[in-house]
Formats: structure tokens, sequence, C-alpha cells
């Protein structure tokens, strides 16, 4: 009788530090999700408006890390933001694209859009290894400034093994600098000596994001929006031939040092299912909406998760060459765009 007694106390005691354990596991997604709300919130005021909540929130995170700490009783949940959240992000994130439209209306287009993605990723690497910078750190700003930003960052991470700290770096970096080109594109706007349209069209072939292409297109009116957006949704497009691409690359960097090698991207065949949902389903626009600021909200979730492993002083340290050499490919992207659409227009 005493060892029955023994053994249920032990099970009592098991199902309590279980059901601890979930309330954990919960408590830490809805911190990032708090979290993001905030982000959301902040994201919505006057100034900080340009920055978005994505960076908002990752700010937030950054500077609760540095400040007080990493809430280690809840970390579970915190990390299952930071990868499976992000997994589902991406996969609503596919409703944004508009296969169809990118095909048939998009040729030319997605032929600027394959230059933009192998200029920024070979200008990046190569600045990388001119300045010693962290090349896995690089390979993600490059690939962010080619694709489409904090988004594409995070489709191709858990592709490229690449840590926490280097996922939220990069993110937070492509956010900042994608605002500070798209200000700048705004300003410079009435002096360039460009048609409406091909400032459209040069906005979504060379800014980082899709919130930067509407902020510094939206001013020139709807029509122009439309085709920078439609030229940004073509490297959105080319995200997923670039995604089997880095697959196929890790699954051969494995086989050759034999200690590493890629799942396949399970998460990037629903954002292909997606994309096919939203662009043949007769979806209506206001639910398309509502899911497009789902995706925001968890990837900024997701962000919060990545942002909490983030230390200053490494920021300082490793982060600063790739920033430049970032920066850099994006003034070469910029203008090699810009020369390539005054020689030969649409």
């Amino acid at each position: 009788m005493w060892y029955q007694a023994k053994v249920d106390l032990s099970f009592q005691e098991a199902l309590v530090i279980d059901q601890e354990r979930r309330n954990r596991f919960i408590l830490g997604i809805l911190f990032t999700m708090v979290v993001a709300g905030s982000g959301t919130w902040l994201a919505a005021l006057p100034g900080i408006n340009r920055i978005g909540a994505m960076l908002s929130a990752i700010l937030i995170a950054v500077i609760y890390r540095n400040v007080i700490g990493y809430p280690e009783s809840i970390r579970e949940g915190i990390q299952f933001s930071a990868r499976y959240l992000m997994r589902f992000a991406i996969i609503l994130y596919g409703f944004k694209l508009n296969i169809d439209m990118v095909i048939n209306k998009g040729g030319m287009l997605l032929v600027y859009d394959a230059m933009t993605i192998v200029i920024a990723i070979t200008t990046t690497m190569l600045l990388a290894k001119l300045f010693k910078a962290d090349l896995n750190l690089s390979l993600l700003l490059g690939i962010g400034t080619g694709v489409c930003g904090a988004a594409a960052i995070a489709a191709v991470s858990p592709i490229l093994k690449a840590n926490d700290e280097d996922t939220a770096i990069s993110a937070g970096i492509i956010a900042l600098i994608g605002t500070v080109f798209a200000l700048t594109y705004t300003f410079l706007m009435p002096f360039l000596p460009m048609s409406a349209v091909q400032y459209g069209i040069w906005s979504g072939v060379s800014l980082h994001e899709i919130a930067h292409v509407a902020a510094a297109a939206m001013p020139a009116g709807q029509d122009v929006l439309a085709m920078g957006l439609l030229a940004k949704l073509g490297r959105v497009f080319l995200l997923i031939p670039l995604s089997l691409i880095l697959s196929f690359w890790m699954k051969r960097k494995g086989e050759g040092e034999g200690n590493q090698s890629a799942p396949f991207p399970w998460f990037l065949a629903g954002f292909i299912m997606t994309s096919l949902m939203g662009t043949y389903l007769p979806i209506p626009d206001y639910v398309l909406n509502d899911i497009s600021k789902a995706s925001t909200f968890l990837l900024a979730a997701a962000m919060v998760g990545l942002g909490l492993n983030v230390h200053l002083s490494s920021l300082r340290t490793r982060a600063m060459r790739p920033l430049l050499a970032m920066i850099i490919a994006s003034i070469v992207v910029s203008t090699v765009s810009f020369f390539t659409l005054m020689w030969f227009s649409l």
C-alpha cells in the first residue's frame, strides 16, 4: 500500500509540474504577443509609424533584454513564438502574393527583380569578405536587401540554420535602413528625371520591405503605388526559387562537411499554397486584409522572441561591418536599378 501511495503522490507531482510547464509555455507566447501589440500601437503614432510594428516590437524586446534580462521562466513559449509562429506568419504572408499578376503582367519586372536579388546578395557578400565581416549575418542582410526585407530573412533563417540573434539583428537592421531609404526616395521624388510610373517601378525594384515601397510610392498616386507593389511582389515571388536554391546548397554543404543537412522547408510549401489560394480563389478583399494584418502581427510576435536574444555588445562588435556592407549594397542596388530603368524603359 505504501508503495502505491508513493506512486500516486509521484504521479500527482508530475501532473502539477506538467501543468506549471504548460502555464509557463502559454505565458511565454502571450508575452511575445503583448510586446507585439505594444509595438503595433507604437507604430500607429506620428513619427514612429515610419518604422513599422515589426521594428517597434524588436526594439522593445531588445531594450527589455538588455535592461531587465531574459525572462528565463517562460523561455519555452518565447522560443515557440520565435520559431513556429514565424513559420506560420510566412505561410499567411503568401496571401499577399498574386502569382497570376506577377507572371502575366510583370514579366520584364521579374528580370529587374532577379537583377536586384543577384546584385544585393553578391555585393553584400563581396564587401563582407573585404571588410572581414560576419558572413552569416551578411548573407541574411543581403537576402533581406534583395528580396523582401525581414519577411525574407525570417523565411530563409531556418533553411540557413541561422541563430536567433543573427535573425533578429538582421531583421532590425533591414527595417531601420529600409525606412531611411524610403524617406530618402520620397524626398528625392520631385527632383528625379523620371516619370511617375518609372519612379514607382524603381521603388518596387529596389526598396527593402513592401511597407517601404508603399510609403515611398503612395505620395505619387495610386497608379504609381500599384506599379511599385507589382514590382515588389515579383521579388516576393522569387523568394520561392531562392529558398529552394538555398535549401539545395545547404544539403550539399552538409554532405561535404558530414555534420549538417537542411530539411525541406515545409513552411515554404505552405507559402506557395496560400499564394495560389490568394490568387485563384474568390477570397473577399476584407478577408485578405485581415489575413495580412494577422501575418504582420504574428511576424512581430516572432521577432519579439528573436529580439530578446540580442546583446547590444554583440551588435556593436558583430553587426557594424555587415551593416556597412548592406548599406553600400543598398546604394548599389538603387543606383543600378535607377539607371537601368532610365536607359531601358518598360
